[in-house]
């Protein structure tokens, strides 16, 4: 099935020929992998991993790839926090080096790495950009991804083979912000968010390591027809790979009291289901194209 992608102006754009009724396209959404970290779930990504690229899924990484925490000038670096191969002294270069190695046989499915606030800490106190590093070693191995700041709007596309019946979603992601709550789990967010994102049918976000979806119903206005409509803006927490919980220890996360947290990803599927016919008096987008974009988080584990 034929897939594309580029930058678009300061967006991501992708477009999948979905031909048939039926026909679909898979994603892979990342955030907050933390790869570096001893506590990352080494065999947790690499099995989600390996699944999309049965599924020629195309990934996307939503910020904190990477923890480096580990460098000079970082008052968060510990010796527990850091694996044994990178315990060098060229310690960034050990990070991407082995992180190039360990992604590419999952080059050509990545699309789209963005920026974390882990990444940006170095980028400021160490003046060089890990994810760009990164993304530069992923290209040797026949990869193209799309390298993203902090935030991106993404406008993913379908078309048939003749590039008629075309239908545009727009998402926007964003590393995330906040401690996120211990009660709310950063749900709270949404309705700040649906305020200043109303063309975004869906907002992707992680950095607070939770798991939820919330969608949010609106009321919409045809400007041709006078007519109301309804539509729904879909928010989606990422979860992380890095599970800190261990009460038997005195780390950080523990001595704060922080509970453990869901581990995995999540999948976005797009699916051509055909037309809708509607009367003229109706709203309708994308030619009547109906496209289902259904949201799915990955297994975790708490073995």
């Amino acid at each position: 099935m034929s897939f594309t992608h580029e930058k678009h102006g300061k967006a991501l754009r992708t477009k999948s020929v979905l031909n048939n009724v039926g026909d679909s396209q898979d994603f892979l959404l990342l955030f907050d992998v933390h790869w570096d970290n001893p506590k990352s779930d080494h065999d947790l990504l690499t099995r989600h991993l390996e699944e999309a690229k049965e599924r020629d899924a195309k990934i996307l990484f939503g910020g904190d790839l990477f923890c480096v925490m580990q460098g000079r000038y970082d008052p968060r670096r510990s010796r527990s926090g850091i694996r044994p191969e990178h315990d060098t002294t060229h310690y960034l270069d050990a990070v991407i080096d082995t992180a190039v190695e360990f992604f590419a046989p999952y080059a050509e499915q990545i699309i789209f790495i963005g920026h974390g606030n882990h990444e940006a800490s170095v980028s400021k106190n160490n003046e060089t950009s890990v994810i760009d590093r990164f993304a530069e070693g992923i290209r040797q191995y026949g990869g193209s991804p799309v390298v993203g700041g902090i935030g991106c709007w993404w406008l993913f596309g379908t078309c048939n083979k003749n590039g008629t019946r075309k239908h545009m979603t727009t998402a926007f992601f964003h590393h995330g912000s906040g401690g996120g709550g211990p009660v709310t789990k950063g749900v709270i967010q949404t309705n700040r968010r649906a305020v200043y994102l109303p063309d975004a049918e869906f907002v992707f976000t992680g950095h607070i390591h939770e798991k939820w979806q919330v969608t949010t119903v609106r009321d919409r206005i045809n400007t041709n027809t006078g007519e109301f409509y309804l539509d729904e803006q879909v928010h989606v927490c990422v979860p992380t790979y890095k599970q800190e919980y261990a009460p038997d220890t005195t780390q950080f996360h523990d001595i704060l009291g922080r509970p453990p947290k869901p581990l995995g990803g999540a999948w976005l599927t797009q699916t051509y289901m055909g037309r809708k016919k509607t009367k003229a008096t109706q709203h309708q987008k994308n030619g009547g194209v109906v496209i289902k974009n259904e949201i799915r988080f990955t297994d975790g584990s708490y073995g």
